[in-house]
């Protein structure tokens, strides 16, 4: 645990794993996620905020999200109706390569303003699209070191105000606790191999305050994880 294993392969990142377990684990994710990632603080104290402080601007278009890796769509759904239920408007897009991850998100009951798309952050980039607010759940730790700088700098040529990239961080107490946590909901899946893998594969606090770029920065806004965020916007606040 003291070295980040950046080789160590996923099981569902095989073009060829057993597609009717990965659909299984991409369907539980909303379970892991309400769980652990903590998207419903990051939304009060990130994001919230930054939709009030575009209030006035709301009226004449309404804030695009984007979500990268959006796998089976649950963070993206969960955004969308935080920021509905809060009176702001918003169109969220979540994009991830993986046809059969999306097949999960498209899948789900419709949203307004919510769509998903078979893309990288990079086509986004080529074809001259931007995004007020772009954020991830979970894929720092599937990248290279080469791919997490391209991350950045496609957040950045995306024109995002705000970027919320989070995710796990590494531990031995996170690799204990998500070992026993996880049991009731792995059998038939991926869950089990692949979240202590994920945790293997993490960063650390310190180690990814050294890749950020220039007006990043890095924080842990709860036990076993972090984020990667930019704001160009000062919200006032939480």
């Amino acid at each position: 645990m003291r070295v980040r294993e950046a080789d160590l392969r996923e099981l569902m990142d095989d073009p060829h794993c057993d597609e009717r377990m990965l659909l299984r684990t991409v369907r539980r994710f909303g379970l892991v996620n309400r769980a652990v990632s903590g998207w419903g603080a990051i939304y009060r104290s990130r994001l919230r905020p930054y939709l009030r402080s575009r209030a006035d601007e709301l009226r004449e278009a309404p804030v695009r999200i984007l979500d990268v890796g959006c796998g089976g769509g649950d963070v993206t759904l969960t955004l969308a109706r935080r920021a509905r239920a809060d009176g702001f408007a918003v169109e969220v897009c979540g994009i991830d390569p993986d046809t059969r991850c999306l097949s999960v998100a498209r899948s789900r009951p419709s949203e307004p303003g919510v769509t998903f798309r078979g893309a990288y952050a990079a086509d986004l980039v080529e074809a001259g699209e931007e995004f007020d607010v772009v954020v991830s759940n979970h894929v720092l730790h599937h990248l290279s070191r080469d791919q997490l700088h391209e991350l950045f700098a496609h957040t950045d040529a995306l024109g995002a105000e705000l970027a919320l990239h989070n995710d796990i961080a590494r531990s031995r107490t996170a690799w204990g606790l998500y070992s026993l946590g996880i049991l009731p909901f792995a059998p038939g899946t991926f869950l089990f191999t692949d979240g202590l893998r994920s945790i293997r594969r993490s960063y650390t606090l310190a180690e990814l305050q050294r890749e950020i770029p220039p007006g990043w920065t890095v924080t842990s806004p709860a036990p076993f994880r972090v984020i990667a965020t930019r704001s160009s916007r000062t919200t006032g606040g939480v």
